[in-house]
C-alpha cells in the first residue's frame, strides 16, 4: 500500500481516571494511590489512537454529550491525530466516564458509566459511503452505531471488524452475524459459548456459528484463531513480558490487528503484528497512552517470531 491506512473505528469514547495501587480492593475504605492519570480512552477510541501511531489515517465515530466533558474528549483524542469530525454531540446528555484502578501486577478493575441518551442508536451513518475506508473496526458499547457500521462496511467489501468483548447475550448475538471479522475476549466467548470449553474448542465453537474470520485473545496466553483453509484452530503466542499495565491492551491489539487487516497483511501476520503491539503497551502505565508506534512494534515482531513476520 503506497498510502497510509484508512479506518474508522465506532464505538466508546469516556473519560478515564486511572489510579494505580498496589493490589486491587478487596473490601470497602480509602486506599492511597501511587501515580494516575485522566485522559480520553474507551474501547474504539484507544484503538483508534493505536491505529494512528502505527501509522494509519483514523476516523472516529462516537457519541458524546454536549457538556465540558465531550469538549475535553474531543480535544484529546484530536490531539492524538484522530479525526473526530463524526463524533455525535447528543443535547442535554452527560458524556461517558470510567473509573480505573491498576494493580502492581498490571491487573485492573474497570467501572465504566454511560448516559443511555448519549448511547441511543443513530439514525444513519455519518457518511453515505464507507469504501473510502480500508477497514471498520466496532466495539460493542454502542451497539446501534456498530450494526450499522458493521453491515455497511460488509456491503462496500470492507472488512468489518468486531471487538466482541464483555456485554449482554442480546447484544453480542446482534453483532456477530454482521462482521467479517470477529475477535472475541476471553470473557466474551465465554457469555457466548459457555464457561466449561476450553479457549480453543471454545474458538472453534464460536467459528462453526458463522462463516466470519474468528480469533479469541487470552493476554498472556496468546490468540487462537480458526484457519478455515486447514479446517483447524491454530494459535499464536503472546511475547512475553512482564506486564505493568494490562490496561487498554486489548483496545491496542485491535487496533493493530485492522491496521493490519487493511493493509492486506496475511491473517496470522496480522495477529502476530497485534499480539506485539499489545505486548508493548502492557510495559507502560497509562492505559493507551503506552501503545507503541510502527517501529517498536516491528522490532517486537522481528524478535519474537524471527523471519517470520
Amino acid at each position: 500500500m503506497d498510502r497510509p491506512a484508512k479506518l474508522l473505528s465506532v464505538g466508546a469514547l469516556t473519560l478515564d481516571t486511572i489510579l494505580r495501587v498496589d493490589t486491587l480492593p478487596a473490601h470497602q475504605g480509602k486506599f492511597i494511590a501511587s501515580d494516575g492519570v485522566q485522559i480520553a480512552s474507551g474501547m474504539a477510541t484507544s484503538a483508534a489512537c493505536a491505529a494512528h501511531r502505527l501509522g494509519a489515517e483514523v476516523s472516529l465515530w462516537a457519541s458524546a454529550g454536549d457538556d465540558p466533558v465531550g469538549d475535553q474528549l474531543i480535544a484529546g483524542i484530536e490531539a492524538e491525530g484522530v479525526d473526530c469530525t463524526h463524533v455525535r454531540r447528543v443535547s442535554g446528555a452527560r458524556s461517558a466516564l470510567a473509573s480505573i484502578l491498576v494493580d502492581a501486577h498490571g491487573e485492573r478493575i474497570i467501572v465504566p458509566f454511560y448516559d443511555s441518551k448519549a448511547q441511543a442508536d443513530p439514525d444513519a451513518l455519518p457518511v453515505a459511503d464507507l469504501s473510502a475506508f480500508d477497514a471498520v473496526l466496532a466495539d460493542v458499547r454502542w451497539p446501534g452505531a456498530a450494526a450499522l457500521a458493521l453491515k455497511a462496511a460488509r456491503a462496500a467489501g470492507r472488512p468489518a471488524i468486531l471487538d466482541a468483548d464483555t456485554a449482554p447475550l442480546a447484544v453480542l448475538e446482534q453483532l456477530l452475524p454482521l462482521a467479517s471479522h470477529i475477535v472475541a475476549s476471553e470473557p466474551a466467548v465465554r457469555i457466548i459459548c459457555g464457561q466449561a470449553l476450553d479457549l480453543e474448542t471454545a474458538c472453534a465453537d464460536l467459528a462453526s456459528r458463522t462463516d466470519a474470520f474468528v480469533a479469541v485473545t487470552a493476554g498472556a496466553s496468546g490468540t487462537w484463531w480458526s484457519d478455515r483453509a486447514s479446517r483447524g484452530i491454530r494459535h499464536v503466542d503472546a511475547p512475553r513480558i512482564k506486564a505493568v499495565d494490562t490496561l487498554a491492551a486489548g483496545d491496542v491489539f485491535h487496533g493493530a490487528f485492522a491496521v493490519g487487516l487493511a493493509e492486506a497483511m496475511p491473517a496470522e501476520q496480522a495477529l502476530r503484528f497485534a499480539s506485539a503491539a499489545a505486548a508493548l503497551k502492557c510495559l507502560r502505565f497509562g492505559g493507551r497512552l503506552g501503545a507503541p508506534n510502527r517501529a517498536e512494534t516491528l522490532a517486537m515482531v522481528a524478535a519474537t517470531w524471527p523471519g517470520q513476520a
